[in-house]
Order: structure tokens, then C-alpha cells, then sequence
């Protein structure tokens, strides 16, 4: 069936008429979003360091402002412009961006120009001669293919919904990023803190060579005493060194996050870690609205579930409207002529009677990838509520174990301190120094590993509840300066 159309008169309506009804079709399943499981109002692992009252109107925006540490705040600012890994999860979301655009143009009609111009010549028979002639044409094509089956509204809500999960991505990278800074921040401090003991105890080891030394010169101290006194001085020593080390490794790290070069990073040290604050939480009906990576998942079901209605769509015809147009001008001859040509009308795009299955094994195809994103999301929020939990655990566990570990502090260095009085008395032989010695800075470097993860396990808590971002949230606009430079 075709149309024509003549001045003044359209024919062909029933045609468009029916195109018209049949544009209203979509063949891709009714897409309902996961229904969230039935969740308990508190999280098992709640404690004092980590209260279970809700706390979700409070701004997180700027999470790591909870630590209040002027120097983390500055080098979180520092990695939204330096970052080469955010500047890539930028350029993915551009990308994203661009496509759905890409799809929205199938929507519109397809105008191409076209023109050319030749040069001939014509000789005749009768006579001989020859005279030179120029063609000159210049015309148009329209087309366009109405959205019978859904096809288009289901490439554009597909791309949609890849964006959406793009900038889900970006929010996903950005927490990682601030997160994976903060961590190694702590650490770093850590280290500062453990240097600390490292060199204090080196200038007491120092110390007690030297009256041991001393001892044994007056011949109150055998040389096996002053033997030991030498290997816990030069096995300090070459701990501090170590610390040293990964000091400088970690450091470079920060560097690198903050897109920085390692050779021109530095930070001072500082000798006494941050206080461990108190951690807010959320309800655990509202993590899968706080975690990124969960409304990712999400929106990747959504896309997969467009792709089936693209599948579907074809099994059946795609009819394109096209329209064509022009003129074609002769010059050079005896007579100049000028012509107009057009067309107008459907025209049915060729359906395949059998290709192999090809299209059974696409829509089967597209079915089994809507499967795999479910299950994907599934697994996703299984892994949200079991890293809340994990943090929750480590911190208020471990706020026991620091506790613990004070007293075992206190009173290693109460026996440290007895049993260098009653070597200096000539009560106990070097052993029972060494021995307390150990002790205490076992027990010193105990209590910084505590603390540092504790402080790291805070991070760890705030990333595992979705930082300051919520489900829904625009993905802010990237910095123009966020680039790879």
C-alpha cells in the first residue's frame, strides 16, 4: 500500500492512520524495581561507638569532615581536580551521556543533501562537430521510521538507564576514591605515631647500652649483658628504619590519588593519632537508597530490561517514510532545460522469513542478561548490609580491644620501669630488662595498630553506607578542570 500526495490533496490516510494507533506499542516487559527485603530496624552490630538510632537527615555530604582533621579535609578537596582515575569515571559518564543522545536522534527524520555537477561534450555524426555541455543537480532525501513497535523508545530508555547507572559509577568512584585517601591518610599517621615509639625507644635502648657499657667496665655486668643490650638496640633500630620505609611507599600513595607527583608530595609528621570519633548510621531500610553501587545495579536491570523489548521488536516490520526531491539543470546546448523531479511514500522494510534463529537466540540472550542483572543486584546489596555489618563489628570490638590493650600498656611499662631499677641494683641479670623492654614496645605498637583500625574501620563504615550520597541524586557536574593533564 502506498500514498501519494498531489497539490492541495493527501492521499494514503488510512496508512498513517494506522501507523498513528500502532505507535502507542511497546513490546518490552512492565519494569518493576526490586522490592527491598523485609529488614530489621537496627543493625546486629550496634554499640556505643556506633549508635543504632537512625541519623539520615544529618549532612554527609562532606563525610570526612566526621574526623575533623584540617589536613584530610584539604587533601579531599584536592582530589575532585587532580584525580586521573575520577577523571576517566568522568569521561565514562560523558560517554554514557552522549549515547542517549544518540539514541533520542533515531526519534527525528533522516534529511540528506546531495548536488553534483558534470562536464560533457557531444559530437555530431552529421557534421562533425562538437559543442560542450554542464548538468548541474541538486536535490534531497528525507526519511524516517515511526516507532511502531517501541523499538527507539526502548534504545533510548535502555541508553537512559546505562547513563543513570554511569553516574551512579561516578558517585561509586568519587566515595572510593575519598575513602581509599582517608585510609591511607591514617595510616600514614599510623606510621607517624609508631616512628614515634620507634625513635623513643631507640634513645632508651640507647640508654640502657650505655649503663650496661658502664656496668661491665666496673665488672657488675657480664659481656653477655651488654650483647643483648646491643641486638635490642640495632633490631629497633632496624624496625625504625622499615617504618621508615613504608612511610615514604604510603605517602606516595596519597600523591598519586590526589594526582600529584610523588616527588614533590610531602607531609609532615605528626607523632599522636586522631581520637576516634563516634560513627552515624542509618537504618538498614535505607542503605540500599545511600550506596551507589546498589542503585547501579539497579539501573542495569532496567537496561537490560529495555534490551528484551528491542529483541522483541524484531520480529516484526519496520516501515520507513521517505521522500526524495531535486532539480537537474542543463547548460552549453542550443536549448537550456530544466527539470524537477520528487517522491513521496512508505516503503516496507523486508522481514525475514528464516534466519537460523538467530532472532530467538537474541530475545533468549536478552533474557538471560535481565537474569544475571538481577542477580547482580541481589548479590550487590547482600555485600552493602554484610560490609555495614563487618565495620559495625571491627569498631565496636575493637573499641574493647583498645581499652584492653591501654591497661596492658600501663602495666608493661610499670614492669619495664621496675625491672631497669633492679638491674641497675644488681637485683636481676640484663635478661629481665630485655624481656620488659620487649614487652612495653610490643605492647606500645599494639595500641597504634588498634587504634589506626579503628580509625580506618570509621572510613570503612561511612564508604560501606553510601558516604553523602543518596539514591536519586544527580551526579554533580564535573569540575572543568577535571582532567587528565
Amino acid at each position: 500500500m502506498t500514498g501519494a500526495i498531489f497539490p492541495g490533496r493527501v492521499q494514503g490516510g488510512p496508512l498513517l492512520l494506522t501507523l498513528t494507533l500502532l505507535a502507542g506499542c511497546d513490546l518490552a516487559p512492565h519494569y518493576q524495581p526490586p522490592s527491598s527485603p523485609t529488614l530489621p530496624t537496627t543493625f546486629k552490630e550496634t554499640g556505643p561507638w556506633t549508635p543504632a538510632h537512625p541519623s539520615d537527615a544529618s549532612a554527609r555530604q562532606d563525610w570526612w569532615t566526621i574526623m575533623a582533621d584540617t589536613r584530610l579535609n584539604d587533601l579531599e578537596a584536592r582530589i575532585e581536580l587532580g584525580s586521573p582515575q575520577l577523571a576517566a569515571a568522568v569521561a565514562r559518564y560523558d560517554q554514557a551521556r552522549a549515547l542517549v543522545r544518540r539514541a533520542r536522534a533515531e526519534f527525528f527524520p533522516q534529511i540528506d543533501a546531495s548536488s553534483s555537477a558534470e562536464r560533457e561534450r557531444a559530437v555530431l555524426p552529421q557534421t562533425g562537430n562538437y559543442f560542450d555541455y554542464r548538468t548541474y543537480r541538486a536535490g534531497g532525501t528525507v526519511s524516517w521510521e515511526p516507532d511502531i513497535w517501541g523499538r527507539i523508545r526502548n534504545l533510548v530508555a535502555a541508553a537512559r538507564s546505562e547513563a543513570q547507572a554511569s553516574a551512579d559509577d561516578l558517585a561509586g568512584m568519587r566515595l572510593s576514591l575519598e575513602a581509599e585517601l582517608a585510609e591511607d591518610y591514617f595510616q600514614l599517621r599510623g606510621l607517624d605515631a609508631r616512628i614515634d615509639v620507634l625513635r623513643r625507644t631507640v634513645s632508651a635502648y640507647q640508654a640502657a647500652l650505655n649503663l650496661t657499657t658502664t656496668r661491665f667496665s666496673g665488672g657488675a655486668a657480664s659481656e653477655l649483658d651488654v650483647g643483648r643490650a646491643r641486638t635490642q638496640l640495632a633490631s629497633v633500630q632496624s624496625e625504625l628504619d622499615q617504618q621508615v620505609a613504608n612511610r615514604a611507599l604510603t605517602e606516595h600513595a596519597i600523591a598519586v590519588l590526589i594526582g600529584e607527583e610523588p616527588s614533590l608530595f610531602s607531609l609532615p609528621p605528626v607523632s599522636t593519632l586522631d581520637p576516634v570519633p563516634v560513627i552515624p548510621t542509618t537504618a538498614p531500610s535505607a542503605l540500599l537508597q545511600r550506596r551507589p553501587d546498589v542503585a547501579a545495579a539497579e539501573r542495569h536491570m532496567a537496561a537490560a530490561n529495555a534490551r528484551i523489548g528491542i529483541a522483541r521488536a524484531a520480529f516484526f516490520p519496520a516501515i520507513t517514510l521517505g521522500a526524495s526531491g531535486g532539480s537537474a539543470t542543463t547548460t552549453g546546448m542550443l536549448i537550456s532545460s530544466g527539470t524537477g523531479v520528487w517522491a513521496l511514500g512508505p516503503a516496507l522494510a523486508t522481514l525475514a522469513v528464516f534466519d537460523g534463529g538467530r532472532r530467538f537466540a537474541d530475545l533468549a540472550a536478552m533474557h538471560a542478561a535481565y537474569a544475571e542483572m538481577a542477580a547482580n543486584y541481589r548479590q550487590t546489596s547482600l555485600t552493602a548490609f554484610r560490609e555495614v555489618e563487618d565495620q559495625l563489628a571491627l569498631l565496636n570490638h575493637l573499641a574493647d580491644a583498645s581499652a584492653r590493650q591501654e591497661e596492658a600498656v600501663t602495666a608493661a611499662a610499670r614492669t619495664n620501669q621496675l625491672a631497669t631499677i633492679q638491674y641497675r641494683e644488681g637485683a636481676v641479670d640484663y635478661l629481665q630488662v630485655v624481656i620488659a623492654q620487649t614487652a612495653e614496645l610490643q605492647a606500645r605498637e599494639g595500641m597504634i595498630a588498634i587504634v589506626t583500625r579503628r580509625l580506618v574501620a570509621g572510613i570503612d563504615l561511612v564508604r560501606a553506607m553510601g558516604g553523602g550520597w543518596r539514591a536519586g541524586q544527580a551526579a554533580s557536574p564535573p569540575s572543568p578542570t577535571l582532567r587528565l593533564r
